[in-house]
Formats: structure tokens, C-alpha cells, sequence
């Protein structure tokens, strides 16, 4: 039994669930037998992993900054806990469409937050950002929690300001002191580090590019093979998404708070260091570095503090990175060499996994 069996027939609504995350948190809350209700823009590139799942789901195309459509959704579905997944994520996006990227990812954000405050059923909200919301100071160790705000280019500073946007609503509308009486929703905010995983196609993203490039047999470009990330799995930072959606739906009103879900210490490499273990993954892979003097900044080294959710959420990662590599690799070979989806399969062997290495969230 998963997250106390939390989900199972709870009305859950996804922002974003056509997108890369999205769909794979689709695809978890459906096993686990959520009634599961879906906003979001189409799907952004094809094929996609969201199409490719054909999940029981109430799907609904629309655009978070559309707050009347927005609205009318969860005046028809009633959700119980709702996911906000929906944004424009890619960073170098970012530069070239910077209104785009605010109005999405800022005003998406309060639309979802307002809807939601104003819904009779709502009782938990977790908003999605990004570790990439952090005041990056290049510096090598670990962003906490507690560490200042800020963001170099337009996608950074969005989620930063969207982090912002949460904390206000939560001090101002979903006061934890008021919890119970004026108010019976509880609001938290995950940030993530850099996911990879089966059935990302996004462009600007180092495994959907050298899938990509693979499939019409080219070497990929590599822009910046020494800027250092948290790598990690697509189920990791979903497993804790879920763990921190059942102690709110359980009115622990202590989780209302910010959470890193970053990988181990191995998790935080460089570009390179990953694409060399995909080759030997995958020896067809080829590379070259992009030596072009002029491109947009990027940070060069970005790491993830989880000892809070590790401590405070008896969460940790199930994989390592190696173990994120090989997975993601063997879904791409799956789906263009034999036309097989294997997304089910990594889920059932990543909950596997969590039960031999006794994580709490199996064992509830």
C-alpha cells in the first residue's frame, strides 16, 4: 500500500499534464487509483509521453493564464489536491519569449493559487518550480531551502517569483494559524533538479537532444559540457511530490512548506560526465562540443540540498545515477528500436526497488 493509499479514489487535478513530469505523475496517480483530472496546454512536441500512455484521465486543453476556463474545470471536477506542474520550462526559451515565460509561469501560478482558494473541495495544492529559483552564486556546495532567491535568465526569476507568489499566498490566504477554521487548504512548493527520464522530446534538454540525434543518426552539440547538475530520475522528485501530497492531505499542517528533492551527492555532475555514461549505455551515441563563442548564460554549477526532506519527510532517492542513466537509456532503445513504451515497467521497478531499500512511503 503506497502513501497510506492516500490517492486512491481522490479527485487529483494536474496542471501541465500533457508535459514530460506531467504525464509520468499521470500515469503514477492512475495506479494508484486517483480519479485524475488534467489542464494544460497540447502536448508540446511529437511524439509525446503523454499520448503514448493513453491514461484514463478527464483531459482538458486550456491555458492557466485563462483563469474563467481554469475556473469553470474545477468548478466541474471538484478536486481534492491539485498538482501545478503548468509552465514554460525551458531556459534558453526563456530569452528568446521572456513575456511568454513570465506571464506562464507568474500569473499561471496565482490563477491556479486564486482558483483554488476559491474552491469549496480544494484541501492541498503543491506548486512545482524549480531549482533553478535559487540566487545562483556559483558557489560549489548546496542550495537549502533557506538560501535567497533569484534567477540570472527569465526562467530562473520566474520561478524564483513564483516561489515568492506561494509564500504569499500561504501567509496571506492559507495561514497556517487559521488552518481549520477560516480555511481548510494547505499549500507546499517542491523544487526539483534536473529530471531525465523516458519520453522527454523537449528542445534545449541535453537527453531529448541526444535522442533526437541519435534517431537521425548525428552527433548532438554539447553546449556547456562542464556545467555541473542534480541529475536524477523523473520518479524521484514524483515520489516525493506524493509523499509531501499525502501529509497534507492528512492536515499535517507542519509540511506547508518549501522542499528541495534533489539526488545523492554521485547525482551532481557534469553534461559530460553524463553523456560519456550514456555512450557506454549506448555506444551509437556521438558528440561534439559547441565551441560558439556567443551563447546565453547558463549556470555552471548548480547543486540541491534534500537533508530536510530526508530528515523531515523520510524521503530519499531510490536511484542512483547511474541506475537514472541506464533507465532513460533503455526506454529510448525500447521505443525506437522495438516500438515499446516502458514506462509502466520503470515504475513497477523503481516501487521494487523503494520496498528492498525500505523507504517509508512504500511501507505506509
Amino acid at each position: 500500500m503506497l502513501f497510506k493509499n492516500i490517492y486512491h479514489n481522490t479527485k487529483v487535478l494536474i496542471t501541465g499534464h500533457t508535459g514530460f513530469k506531467g504525464s509520468w505523475l499521470a500515469m503514477w496517480l492512475s495506479q494508484l487509483g486517483a480519479k485524475i483530472t488534467g489542464y494544460s496546454l497540447q502536448p508540446p512536441t511529437e511524439p509525446n509521453h503523454f499520448h503514448l500512455l493513453n491514461i484514463d484521465i478527464v483531459s482538458t486543453i486550456g491555458d492557466v493564464r485563462d483563469a474563467e476556463k481554469l475556473k469553470q474545470v474545477f468548478k466541474e471536477q471538484r478536486p481534492e489536491i491539485v498538482f501545478h506542474l503548468a509552465a514554460q520550462p525551458i531556459v534558453r526559451l526563456s530569452y528568446k519569449d521572456p513575456v511568454e515565460t513570465f506571464t506562464s509561469n507568474v500569473m499561471g501560478t496565482i490563477n491556479v493559487l486564486e482558483v483554488s482558494r476559491k474552491s469549496d473541495t480544494v484541501r492541498a495544492i503543491i506548486n512545482v518550480t524549480s531549482d533553478k529559483c535559487y540566487e545562483n552564486k556559483e558557489w560549489p556546495w548546496a542550495y537549502r531551502e533557506t538560501d535567497n532567491l533569484g534567477g540570472h535568465d527569465p526562467y530562473s526569476a520566474s520561478k524564483g517569483c513564483s516561489e515568492l507568489i506561494t509564500s504569499c499566498w500561504r501567509n496571506s490566504f492559507f495561514n497556517l494559524k487559521d488552518y481549520g477554521n477560516s480555511h481548510y487548504i494547505l499549500l507546499a512548493s517542491g523544487r526539483a533538479g534536473n529530471v531525465i527520464g523516458g519520453g522527454d522530446w523537449a528542445v534545449d534538454r541535453l537527453i531529448p537532444d541526444i535522442m533526437r540525434a541519435v534517431n537521425q543518426n548525428e552527433k548532438v552539440m554539447i553546449r556547456n559540457p562542464l556545467a555541473t547538475r542534480p541529475w536524477q530520475h523523473v520518479l524521484e522528485p514524483l515520489s516525493g511530490y506524493l509523499v509531501l501530497g499525502q501529509k497534507l492531505m492528512e492536515g499535517h499542517k507542519e509540511f506547508a512548506q518549501t522542499w528541495n528533492f534533489g539526488p545523492s551527492e554521485d547525482g551532481h555532475v557534469t553534461v559530460e560526465e553524463i553523456i560519456i555514461h550514456a555512450k557506454k549505455a549506448w555506444p551509437k551515441i556521438g558528440y561534439e562540443i559547441n565551441k560558439a563563442p556567443q551563447q546565453p548564460h547558463e549556470a555552471g554549477i548548480l547543486r540541491l540540498d534534500s537533508s530536510k526532506a530526508r530528515t523531515n519527510l523520510q524521503w530519499q532517492p531510490v536511484w542512483d545515477r547511474n541506475m537514472a542513466v541506464e533507465k532513460t537509456l533503455q526506454w529510448y532503445k525500447a521505443f525506437y528500436e522495438c516500438n515499446e513504451v516502458l514506462s509502466l515497467d520503470d515504475l513497477s521497478h523503481y516501487i521494487t526497488d523503494a520496498k528492498s531499500k525500505h523507504m517509508k512511503w512504500v511501507e505506509e
